[in-house]
């Protein structure tokens, strides 16, 4: 997996803003074959969850 993050400018400043007020977070990250994966984690910090985009 890649170590940098493969958010748009615009997700990235949702995350802060999610952060600051307590939503949830996004991550996504690109495999070394390409897929794509997002990470959510909620909220509460309770349940991460691994998804790629088609299942979203």
């Amino acid at each position: 997996m890649s170590t940098a993050s493969d958010l748009s400018e615009e997700d990235r400043r949702e995350n802060d803003y999610s952060l600051e007020h307590g939503f949830r977070f996004l991550s996504a990250y690109r495999t070394q074959s390409g897929d794509k994966l997002w990470i959510i984690t909620e909220s509460d910090r309770s349940v991460t969850t691994l998804l790629l985009p088609e299942e979203y």
